[in-house]
């Protein structure tokens, strides 16, 4: 394990957190500084810069490192374009090039150029804005299906509970009333809703139900053959009006509460 010098206090935390990153892949490797240079193509010297904070390693030389040290290139060229950053605002970022190349003066840059620097933090921000966007646009798609199959549900279990109406088709069928009560409340056998709307026309079940809970009451609402007929309406608004209710003829909850409270007549 390398003892590393103490890095430089006026580093910024992120250009901190890139150099202690690269000690530990160095430490992790056991290379000594001459090795890395061997199989990086950065001098030991350029190395010994880098790893003690005194300049900030190129991308490519980061890239070369994580290789050889066998972490993850991206994470560390997102840390190395984040540290770049800090590191321009307070200081000329300089970059060694590989010595195993040949290079010609002219094309040997000894500083960093401020629109190369620029432009790669254009190309992140473009990248992270783009992956985003993806990110938004895949989340906004599963939320909209989840909605549209919820609202599939919802439509399902509507058209499940409103009850039928009246058509030419409909057979007579007389329904007997089993009344018994519960909780103090009164049932007929046929429904235990206590909220359904029924109205002119509706029929079936509920609407039996009802009407064995107006016969119980002395309204009279005919034969309880699950028809909200002319005489079922008049026996709910006579109900209404006897409860004090809004005599609407509409079976709401205030008028259920009545029926299955009301006392015989």
């Amino acid at each position: 394990m390398s003892r590393w010098k103490e890095l430089p206090a006026e580093l910024h935390p992120h250009v901190h957190q890139l150099i202690v990153r690269l000690r530990k892949l160095k430490d992790h490797s056991e290379l000594s500084t001459r090795q890395l240079a061997a199989r990086t193509g950065y001098s030991a010297k350029s190395w010994q810069r880098y790893l003690n904070g005194r300049s900030l390693p190129p991308r490519e030389a980061v890239e070369a490192m994580a290789r050889v040290c066998g972490d993850d290139p991206p994470r560390l060229l997102v840390m190395h374009e984040i540290a770049a950053q800090r590191w321009a605002e307070g200081r000329v970022v300089t970059t060694d090039a590989p010595e195993n190349l040949s290079m010609t003066p002219a094309d040997a840059p000894t500083e960093q150029r401020p629109y190369g620097r620029y432009l790669r933090a254009a190309v992140t921000a473009g990248a992270v804005v783009s992956v985003l966007s993806v990110s938004v646009a895949l989340l906004l798609a599963v939320r909209l299906t989840e909605a549209r199959a919820q609202l599939a549900r919802d439509r399902s279990d509507a058209v499940a509970a409103a009850p039928a109406t009246v058509s030419a088709s409909l057979v007579p069928v007389i329904y007997t009333c089993r009344l018994e009560q519960r909780d103090g409340r009164w049932y007929a056998g046929l429904s235990r809703t206590r909220d359904i709307l029924l109205s002119n026309t509706h029929l079936g079940l509920e609407v039996a139900e009802a009407q064995c809970l107006l016969d119980r009451a002395g309204a009279e609402p005919g034969d309880i053959d699950g028809v909200f007929g002319p005489k079922t309406l008049r026996a709910v608004e006579r109900m209404q009006e006897r409860s004090g209710l809004v005599v609407n003829g509409v079976i709401d909850s205030p008028t259920w509460q009545a029926l299955r409270e009301a006392d015989p007549k």
